[in-house]
């Protein structure tokens, strides 16, 4: 189902990157298909999310909606403007509409500049700011982000990993964005300061009225936030759905077997069915037909000679299977159900609580 232009904003037709490979002894590269055609519609204001295991492409893909990499083949669409053969002068214009949080702290902040001066960049090339104006404009962001006004003549050394990654999301709101894509903002932070990082984008996201973009592999931060989630395997989207829809009744088997290993404190609750078997095949050489039919425990002869397409899968969803529908007739009993977001709302709920009891001030010391 295709949305009006007025809903989405971003949207991907068929987009694929090939990264070269090592060459042979005759001089000729093999390519890794990193993205392999992938069509996606991102809506205007919604939380989305892309999940699968690491090397997926989940962070290549992310990357392309912004156009921090150039696709092989495709196109990325922004507001209905396909963005991929922009020029870069073109492509600056747009930078300030897109902005992205990277997943390591410590080697996103120039560590040669002072935090005022990392907040001030993008308004300097993106805004007609006077000077005064920016500084009271970074005041104001450290501000929104939970961190004192002073610490912008601090150096990035000086701060811990949380600290660090709430320069980045206010570096990434100084420009006015529309979209800001995270690539795994809290994977590299503890437990209970991902929760302040996740709560904090939460609100900065309605506050300035953000569609977010989301890579993340802890799946109970990703039921916690998102409208949409897409579940990715060696470069292809096998299962895109609604939040309650991916939890409740997973259709690909591949989507089912992520939600068996999702860790359950309760012995009742675990599952008694294998996990996947074997290793991810090598994007070197995939395997023909169906990517996952060397580890599917429903694959069939068909699955091995004919590539499934993303279809309808009823409502408002797709997945990219043909067996999906005798899977949910017959497996249904024997996927364990996912948990639900009550233990992961009550872990978020209560670090919001606390990080609330706090001056705003004191909220740099995380």
């Amino acid at each position: 189902m295709s949305l009006p232009t007025a809903k989405k904003i971003i949207e991907t037709r068929a987009v694929t990157k090939r990264f070269p490979g090592k060459k042979t002894l005759f001089g000729t590269a093999s390519f890794v298909s990193a993205v392999n055609e992938v069509s996606l519609e991102i809506r205007r204001g919604e939380t989305f999310s892309i999940v699968g295991e690491s090397g997926c492409g989940k962070s290549t893909l992310a990357r392309l909606l912004v156009r921090l990499l150039h696709p092989s083949d495709g196109a990325v669409l922004y507001e209905g403007n396909d963005i991929s053969t922009l020029s870069e002068t073109d492509m600056r214009r747009l930078r300030k509409d897109l902005q992205f949080v990277f997943q390591d702290p410590f080697s996103s902040l120039n560590p040669r500049m002072t935090v005022g001066a990392l907040i001030e960049e993008p308004m300097k090339v993106h805004t007609r700011l006077t000077r005064a104006e920016r500084r009271r404009k970074v005041a104001e962001l450290l501000g929104k982000v939970g961190l004192r006004a002073a610490f912008a003549n601090r150096y990035p050394h000086e701060f811990s990993g949380g600290q660090r990654q709430r320069i980045g999301i206010a570096r990434a709101l100084a420009s006015g964005p529309k979209v800001i894509v995270g690539d795994e903002p809290v994977s590299a932070l503890d437990v209970s300061v991902q929760a302040q990082v996740i709560n904090l984008l939460e609100d900065l996201k309605a506050e300035f009225d953000l569609t977010l973009i989301l890579i993340a592999h802890d799946l109970a931060v990703i039921r916690h936030m998102s409208d949409r989630i897409a579940v990715m395997y060696l470069g292809e989207v096998v299962e895109l759905a609604g939040n309650d829809d991916l939890f409740d009744r997973p259709l690909h088997p591949y989507t089912r077997a992520l939600m068996r290993a999702i860790p359950i404190a309760s012995p009742h609750g675990r599952s008694m069915n294998a996990t996947l078997t074997g290793d991810v095949p090598s994007p070197l050489d995939p395997p023909s037909g169906c990517r996952f039919h060397p580890r599917c425990p429903h694959a069939t002869d068909l699955c091995v000679s004919e590539k499934p397409v993303l279809g309808q899968a009823g409502g408002d969803r797709t997945v990219a299977c043909h067996h999906w529908k005798e899977i949910a007739d017959t497996a249904e009993s024997a996927v364990r159900e996912p948990p639900r977001s009550d233990t992961a709302a009550k872990r978020f709920a209560l670090f919001r609580e606390r990080s609330q009891q706090q001056e705003p001030t004191t909220a740099g010391n995380i």
